[in-house]
């Protein structure tokens, strides 16, 4: 009897592992990519007053910049959800944009999402006409998420 008794058990045990397994496997799971600097520290950048050293001593140096004439400052940020076997999806996107002058003073405070494939903004302090070059703001929004090392690697 002793050996029927362990053969169920057995079989209960995996069962019961297999069902965890199927459940574990179909959590979703997140992945986050970039840095944005949270509210409280971009309010305290001045517009027409802080400069890109003061910047960059305030909330750190971006990942990315404007590489025309010195440009602006981009930090990103994107969120991926994968679920069980299902190609990973991006659920969310910004980009705080931080536009200088020609004398490197700040002139543009911007944050950036991405609504149903439309750059939208979500909050903003301007003191002249805004990002100067939204294109390369659109290209780097829509290509999160599309990157292929195996592509990268010659």
């Amino acid at each position: 009897m002793g050996n029927k008794t362990y053969a169920v058990c057995l079989r209960r045990f995996l069962a019961a592992a297999a069902v965890c397994g199927t459940l574990a496997a179909c959590s979703p799971q997140y992945v986050n990519h970039g840095y944005i600097p949270p509210q409280e520290d971009l309010e305290q950048i001045v517009v027409g007053v802080d400069t890109r050293a003061s910047v960059e001593e305030s909330i750190g140096a971006p990942v990315t910049s404007g590489v025309v004439n010195d440009g602006g400052y981009y930090y990103v940020r994107s969120r991926r959800r994968t679920l069980g076997a299902f190609a990973p999806q991006v659920i969310e996107r910004e980009v705080v944009a931080i536009s200088f002058d020609g004398a490197g003073v700040v002139t543009n405070v911007e944050r950036f999402g991405l609504e149903r494939g439309q750059v939208v903004p979500l909050s903003r302090r301007v003191t002249t006409s805004g990002v100067s070059n939204s294109n390369f703001l659109r290209r780097l929004l829509s290509s999160l998420g599309r990157f292929n090392p195996a592509g990268a690697a010659g």
